[in-house]
């Protein structure tokens, strides 16, 4: 039992300070076919019964011992090893000799959603996102779009694998999907990715960003919209523009209307961006449609509510001056660098 003891010692000093050669050579010496630990477990048959437990429990926990030893010196090794090579592989990336690139910046259509979403959230609104694939019901039916109206022929729809499944047509589906989820008062605004099956040009893209809006509440008005809106505009573009209110239709929505905010190009003198008109048609809003509230449960009798829907990259180019919605979507660094 001494002599165990004693080769314990001895091969944990040795361990101690040994490479991984050594280590694989104390592993064959103490706890290989013929090593010291093995050939006293071989020898066993001479003891009485009692002393081969004995003697064999102890033999067995120093194998162990001098094995978890050699492990823990084999990781220790391995990791000063790969300690050295980082050290001398490291690069200083915050030094332009290392990393002669300019600094990345976000997209300016991420930009605006991001300074819009900014804004309503000063007005007390949330934030809410909804799923790219929509199903029939929350981009159409449950939005007062009924299967054979012929509001579906304008959104010139992406379906999918079948009429059942679409690219979302609007953000508008939405603010179904908040009111599911929750009972009133809700204020939300709901920013994402859009699709149109359409030509792209100047003015045009098969996918683009919206922002909805939602407001849902006892005794919301349209006296309400407006002034949330023009609030909106105001802070966005500035207060010294005037905003106007035109009757206008959207399914979804009644009374609906299109709101214009005067140029911010001519201040309302008239110019090519305005086709001199002096205003600028900025986006749509509208009292929430009765069969909207009945669609999720909502008693039309008890809640009113209102929304409006945003064309990030229209207010995007009204805000930069930009004539070609397709330059956001042609990664020209010459242009977003600009942003």
């Amino acid at each position: 039992m001494n002599n165990i003891e004693c080769i314990i010692n001895e091969a944990t000093e040795k361990i101690k300070n040994a490479d991984i050669v050594v280590l694989e050579n104390l592993k064959v010496e103490y706890l290989g076919r013929n090593g010291i630990l093995t050939q006293i477990l071989k020898s066993l048959s001479q003891y009485s019964i009692e002393d081969k437990k004995r003697i064999g429990l102890e033999a067995n926990k120093a194998k162990s011992i001098i094995e978890n030893e050699i492990d823990k010196k084999k990781e220790s090794l391995k990791k000063a090893l790969l300690d050295e090579k980082v050290q001398k592989e490291k690069l200083d990336y915050s030094s332009s000799f290392y990393f002669p690139f300019s600094k990345g910046s976000f997209h300016p259509v991420i930009q605006t959603i991001q300074d819009i979403s900014s804004v309503f959230k000063s007005l007390g609104f949330s934030v809410a996102e909804g799923p790219e694939i929509e199903t029939d019901w929350y981009n159409f039916e449950a939005l007062n779009i009924p299967e054979s109206h012929p509001a579906r022929d304008t959104q010139d729809t992406f379906y999918l694998d079948n009429v059942k499944n679409l690219l979302r047509t609007h953000t508008s589906s939405g603010q179904i999907r908040v009111m599911e989820k929750q009972k009133p008062p809700i204020k939300v605004i709901v920013p994402g990715r859009v699709y149109r099956n359409e030509a792209s040009d100047a003015s045009h893209s098969s996918t683009f960003h919206q922002i909805e809006g939602l407001v849902v509440d006892e005794n919301v008005t349209f006296v309400d919209l407006k002034a949330v809106l023009s609030n909106f505009i105001h802070k966005f573009f500035g207060f010294e523009l005037g905003v106007r209110f035109r009757p206008s239709h959207f399914q979804f929505t009644e009374p609906s209307a299109e709101v214009d905010m005067q140029c911010p190009f001519c201040k309302g003198n008239g110019c090519r961006v305005c086709k001199n008109s002096g205003w600028i048609e900025t986006l749509g809003c509208g009292m929430v449609h009765p069969n909207v509230l009945k669609a999720v449960s909502y008693d039309p009798g008890k809640y009113t509510a209102y929304a409006f829907g945003i064309g990030v990259e229209r207010i995007t180019m009204f805000k930069h001056g930009i004539d070609d919605i397709r330059l956001f979507y042609e990664n020209d660094l010459r242009f977003l660098k600009q942003f």
